[in-house]
């Protein structure tokens, strides 16, 4: 029987990788020149350091832009509140997603099922498994879940005939 899996990872090395290049990046740029500005990734979630909001906006723009050139899209970025720390620096995670939660994979489950695809989905942990006849069914369905346009970036890995 054919099937698939649907998941949703992050690879940590290249998230790690692209740290690495925004921590350079802010070393050398002019504008961050005598701040006490830094990231640092632990446990899956990236801790940014700014001396103000203004700081704070550009290491966003810096971390996006480094993620993406490592294959990581934003959509797996989850900002957190922002927290002030001393003075007028401010602190903020930024959660790396790994793994579809509860609510989306019900959603993509109940999308999959009310087009009558002649598929079955099934929910194992934090992935989707979808099984089928035909490899054409498997193919229309992953068609399907990436014109739903969701926030959270998805992979389509482990097809088998």
């Amino acid at each position: 029987m054919p099937s698939f899996d649907i998941v949703s990872e992050v690879d940590l090395a290249e998230a790690d990788n692209a740290i690495q290049n925004v921590t350079r990046e802010i070393a050398t740029r002019y504008d961050f020149k005598g701040s006490k500005s830094s990231v640092e990734l632990k446990d899956g979630a990236i801790t940014i350091f700014a001396d103000d909001d203004m700081k704070l906006r550009q290491m966003h723009e810096i971390l996006q832009g480094n993620m993406q050139k490592r294959g990581i899209e934003p959509g797996s970025l989850d900002y957190q509140k922002e927290e002030p720390a001393a003075g007028q620096s401010v602190r903020q995670k930024v959660l790396i997603r790994q793994g579809i939660d509860k609510d989306l994979a019900k959603n993509i489950v109940k999308a999959v099922k009310a087009e009558k695809f002649k598929v079955q989905v099934a929910i194992q942990g934090d992935s989707l498994r979808v099984t089928g006849k035909k490899r054409d069914d498997l193919q229309e369905v992953i068609a399907f879940v990436k014109a739903m346009k969701l926030e959270q970036p998805l992979q389509y890995n482990n097809f088998r005939d």
